[in-house]
């Protein structure tokens, strides 16, 4: 009897861990579907408009926009892959809209390496060069194969994207009016946290491709690619409660019409916690701009051909965190398209009167940074307001209001009216649950 107990029991311990063992490894899966909806409205008074430019109409302007999203993200050890669905569209807008597939990757990883390929939203340091623009409706994704290594404080990550329009067996080089803004991108980036220090610094260069020439063009006007170069850095150093920031670019190379580009930018930023509820902050950017730049009056057409573009342009990045949040500045352009570069001092404040309610202020002194003939470097002053309360633990509403003061010089190059009233009120409720979450 003792024998055959001792062996019955030793089946048992057996099967007992096998089946702890086979549950753990089945359990290595993980499915997640979540959902989100971005509810969005705006209202107008003054600014440059593009498409109204010279309208004399100054009724205020009012529209809902909505983002709806749907995420269903596939993880185990080694592989994860994500797909994310995305409609955006205006309330009451005729047709379907906006669809398409923001994010679709498939990411393979071992022993800190990885290898990430397909659409996705990129993210790099402050966002201020490369980041996924999300207050955009649209947002901003790109196609591209990412790899590297992440461990023991060492990030270094390398891009790489090619884009064309169509699987074309002929003439299929020709890439404009593309999803992507760009042709091909090499970029690496490289980050290092120092041990025992609150500081972290990351390295960035980029090399972008731009299709020049025509479909179809002959000589100087045949398909070519020109190439412009990004390098530069980023620091972050957070000593008890102040949080600092700094970064440098440069970039050089030849735009899409083969103009040489030597342009640079700067900034720096500093945050301190003063208590629990109440922070500030204060931080000067500097976006270098354009020698020479054509100021025509209304009835004018300006044209100035640049030896050396020297406005310089932060490309990819959520150009919406900084800069004001009126949006004047490196989303909409310029009078003839050049830049004469822009300054931002700004200053602001941070209050939390209950755990899930935050208030903020910011206040923004704009100027250009290179010197105009007869115009004062003064572009305004910017008021900012905003207000955020966390509804449940996935409902999040926000909603602000901004007023800019601006000058002979801001009507001039942006071509408003409306310079001592540029007015704009918004409201956002974002809903992002996770409705479906499953082990196995």
């Amino acid at each position: 009897m003792a024998p055959s107990f001792y062996k019955a029991c030793s089946l048992t311990v057996m099967l007992l861990v096998a089946t702890t063992a086979l549950a753990q490894e089945e359990k290595e899966n993980q499915l997640d579907v979540s959902l989100q909806m971005l509810g969005h409205g705006e209202m107008r008074l003054g600014g440059f408009d593009e498409s109204n430019s010279g309208s004399e109409d100054s009724d205020e302007a009012y529209f809902l926009m909505q983002r709806s999203r749907l995420v269903v993200d596939y993880k185990r050890p080694n592989l994860e892959m994500k797909v994310a669905a995305q409609h955006k569209g205006i309330w009451g807008q005729k047709g379907q809209g906006n669809f398409n597939i923001y994010e679709a990757w498939v990411k393979l990883s071992k022993n800190g390496l990885f290898a990430q390929l397909g659409r996705q939203a990129l993210s790099y340091d402050d966002e201020r060069i490369i980041g996924p623009n999300d207050w955009a409706m649209a947002a901003l994704s790109h196609d591209v194969f990412r790899g590297g290594y992440e461990g023991h404080g060492h990030k270094a990550h390398l891009i790489l994207g090619f884009n064309q329009n169509a699987e074309n067996t002929f003439g299929g080089t020709f890439y404009t009016d593309g999803a992507q803004p760009y042709k091909t991108m090499l970029s690496a980036w490289y980050h290092f946290d120092v041990p025992k220090i609150p500081l972290g610094a990351s390295v960035l260069f980029m090399n972008i491709g731009m299709q020049g020439g025509e479909k179809g063009g002959v000589g100087s006007q045949a398909p070519h690619n020109r190439y412009q170069q990004l390098i530069g850095g980023y620091l972050s150093y957070s000593p008890g409660k102040l949080k600092t920031e700094a970064s440098y670019y440069r970039q050089v190379g030849h735009n899409e019409k083969n103009i040489k580009i030597n342009a640079w930018m700067a900034s720096i930023k500093a945050q301190l916690q003063i208590n629990r509820q109440t922070s500030a902050l204060a931080g000067y950017d500097y976006l270098s701009g354009d020698k020479y730049f054509a100021v025509p009056d209304k009835s004018e057409i300006g044209l100035v051909r640049h030896s050396v573009i020297r406005g310089f342009n932060p490309i990819y990045g959520s150009h919406h965190k900084f800069y004001g949040l009126m949006d004047f500045f490196y989303v909409t352009t310029y009078v003839s398209g050049f830049t004469p570069g822009l300054q931002n001092l700004y200053a602001g404040a941070t209050y939390s009167p209950l755990k899930d309610l935050n208030l903020k202020a910011t206040y923004h002194y704009l100027a250009i940074a290179t010197d105009l003939k007869a115009i004062d470097k003064t572009l305004g002053h910017d008021f900012d307001i905003e207000g955020s309360c966390q509804i449940m633990k996935d409902v999040r509403l926000s909603l602000g209001f901004s007023y800019m003061i601006g000058t002979e010089t801001m009507e001039k190059l942006k071509r408003s009216d409306d310079k001592n009233r540029l007015k704009w009120g918004w409201f956002s409720l974002n809903v992002s649950p996770r409705i479906f979450t499953t082990k196995w």
